[in-house]
This record gives C-alpha cells, sequence and structure tokens, in this order.
C-alpha cells in the first residue's frame, strides 16, 4: 500500500492505494464515484476521461499513486448542488447522450476544449472529442450540443 495525498472535486484525501490500482479504480471504488466509466481499460474509448491538473487523462491508464498531489475533477464536479453545468445542460436540451455511458467523457472532453477555446471550430470539435466513443447516437447531437455549451458560456 502507499499513501497519497490526492484532491478530487475539490475535497482533499489522505488514502492509502494498491500498486496497482488505477485511478478509475480509485474513483469509483475507494469514492464511489461511478460517473468515470469502465469501458476498455486501455484508453480507447474515453469513458474514463477526468481532468487531471488541468489536463484531460484516461483513468484507466494511470496508477492511483501517479495520482500523488493532482487535483482531478470528475463529471460529479460538474454540478453546482441541483443545477447542472451549462455544459450538461446543453447535452441534455440538445439531445447528445442517448444511454449516457460515453457522456460524462463527453462532457469532460468538451469542458477541456471550451476552457481553452470558447469558439471552436467543427474540425476543432471533431479533433477534442476523438479519444471518446459513442456507440448510440452517430455524434451529430453530441456535436450540436458542444457547440450549444460554448453559446452558453460565452454569453
Amino acid at each position: 500500500m502507499k499513501k497519497i495525498k490526492i484532491t478530487v472535486n475539490n475535497k482533499e484525501y489522505d488514502v492509502e492505494v494498491k500498486p496497482n490500482e488505477t485511478l478509475l479504480e480509485f474513483i469509483r471504488e475507494n469514492l464511489g464515484l461511478i460517473g468515470t466509466k469502465e469501458g476498455c481499460s486501455v484508453g480507447e474509448c474515453g469513458a474514463c476521461t477526468v481532468i487531471m491538473n488541468e489536463k484531460i487523462v484516461n483513468a484507466c491508464l494511470i496508477l492511483a499513486s501517479e495520482a500523488d498531489g493532482a487535483s482531478i475533477t470528475t463529471i460529479e464536479g460538474f454540478a453546482d448542488g441541483d443545477k447542472l453545468h451549462p455544459i450538461q445542460e446543453s447535452f441534455v436540451e440538445i439531445g447528445g447522450l442517448q444511454c449516457g455511458f460515453c457522456t460524462p467523457g463527453m462532457i469532460i472532453s468538451t469542458k477541456a476544449l471550451l476552457d481553452s477555446n470558447p469558439n471552436p471550430t467543427d474540425e476543432e470539435i471533431n479533433v477534442a472529442l476523438a479519444g471518446n466513443f459513442c456507440r448510440c447516437t452517430g455524434y451529430i447531437k453530441i456535436f450540436e450540443s458542444v457547440k450549444d455549451a460554448a453559446q452558453r458560456i460565452r454569453r
């Protein structure tokens, strides 16, 4: 076991983690934050996307011990109580979700994009979401949701 200090959704934790425990396992099993999904476990699907120190990462590819001292944001860190983040509102209202499995990763990737580029082109959205796979929607509503979220945030 290794002792780490980690901040998740603005809450600090001093915990012990197993040497082979991934950040994804830590988030889901130790903290009970199940919005971060396990899809492929090899960093290809984006279901486990989180923000770590202001950059998006696949939590399935990072050991929890490697996140010692890090600040992590999961999908649970987006809403303010019952008030959804504007990106979440867009995905719900525009229909950028269907089964919802990929949605947390899509929203987190969207936030990283819009934080760095508040008015992205279609190509920039395509590149930003390239690591996130959806098997239900066909991506049109997801792209429309990202564009709508960009407008909401710019207001």
